[in-house]
This record gives structure tokens, sequence and C-alpha cells, in this order.
């Protein structure tokens, strides 16, 4: 056998030998796995037009709240609402909060120019919100001005209303009670100081007298 019948004697071996363990490729599939077994095809993603108009706001500073907030947005688009996280008791803001506006192109804008920008040392978290993701109550009582929980006035009435003779016996014996524990914190602390007496009246808080004319 010649030098040229052993080449195409190799050639057609190996072309045999492809055929066996490389599967052939069906119509419309896209690649075939390294690992071996049926053709698979590229999953396709679907490119969905971004329709929502919400904005996640956070790392809000101190002082930039909802008049601010508005006026500041303003100059991109129409602002429909907003809304700044509060707490129920003090009414301080929780630095976070949402924004509508009028149109999507506007919201879009909104979050590539103010996504991360330095606003009073804090680098502001702009980023769209998905309409699926939208609490039901994220606008409830926007709008609404909020009126803060007066916590002075609600400990000065406790602290003012008329107790009974075994309400105020009570009262002193805690407030005795209290002091001895901080007489033997202040010797155990050996500090020479002498503390003050205290005397406490076990008698019934006086009513109040209101005068009429």
């Amino acid at each position: 056998m010649g030098l040229k019948a052993k080449k195409k004697s190799a050639a057609k071996s190996s072309k045999k030998a492809a055929a066996q363990f490389s599967a052939p490729k069906p119509e419309g599939a896209d690649y075939l796995p390294l690992e071996g077994g049926p053709a698979r095809r590229i999953p396709t993603t679907e490119v969905k037009d971004n329709k929502s108009t919400v904005l996640y706001i956070g790392r809000i500073p101190h002082g930039f709240y909802e008049t601010e907030m508005e006026a500041f947005f303003q100059q991109f688009g129409a602002v429909k609402r907003l809304r700044i996280a509060r707490n129920r008791k003090t009414g301080k803001s929780k630095h976070f909060g949402f924004i509508e506006f009028m149109s999507p192109e506007v919201a879009k804008v909104v979050e590539e120019c103010m996504h991360n920008y330095l606003m009073y040392e804090h680098l502001l978290q702009v980023s769209i919100v998905p309409p699926e993701k939208l609490h039901p109550r994220l606008w409830k009582g926007v709008g609404r001005s909020y009126k803060p929980v007066d916590r002075v006035h609600i400990e000065r009435r406790h602290h003012d209303k008329e107790r009974t003779l075994d309400q105020q016996q009570k009262l002193v014996a805690g407030v005795l009670k209290r002091d001895q524990k901080r007489r033997k914190r202040i010797e155990a602390a050996g500090i020479d100081y002498e503390c003050p007496e205290m005397v406490g009246c076990v008698q019934a808080a006086p009513k109040k007298i209101r005068f009429t004319d």
C-alpha cells in the first residue's frame, strides 16, 4: 500500500469515528452541549418596555423633605405624588421614600441622573420600582399633614392625674426604694457624700378645685 492510499484510509476512519461520537444537529437547535446529549436551543428573553413611573429614593439627608423634594424633582418633569417614610410616634424621617412621575420616560431619566448623586454628604440611592412590586397601600395617606404624638403632653397628664391613697403610697415607696439603691452604689464606689433625705407625702393628692363665675 502506497503513501497516498494510507492517507485516504486514515481520513476515512477519522470521518467514521467523528460520525459515531458526534450527534447530528437537529434543525432549529442553536448549539450542542459539551457534555454530550441532544442539542439545545438558547432561551430567548423578551425585552419588556419599562412602564413604571415610581422611583425608590434611599439615603435621604436631613432637611430634604416633601416640599424640598418636590421642588427639586420638578426640574425633570411633572411630579404626581411623593411620600417619605416617617416614624409614627416622633414623625421623624426614616431616610427613604417614593416618588411618582407622570411619564415612565421621566422616571428613567431621573434614575440615570440621580443614582449615587451626592447631596449633603449622602449618596442618593434611586431605582425604578416595577409595577408588580408596588405595595397596594403604598400611597395611603399621602398628602396628609402628619401630626406627631405629643409625648410631653401625655407624660404631663400621667404625672398630674389624681391618685388614691394606695396609689400615692405605692408611688412614694418606689421613689424611696430607688433612693436606697442609689445610696448603696455611692458607698460602694467609695465616695464620701451625704445624700439629702427624701421626705415623701403619703397622703392622697388633693383634688383640683375649679372656680366658676
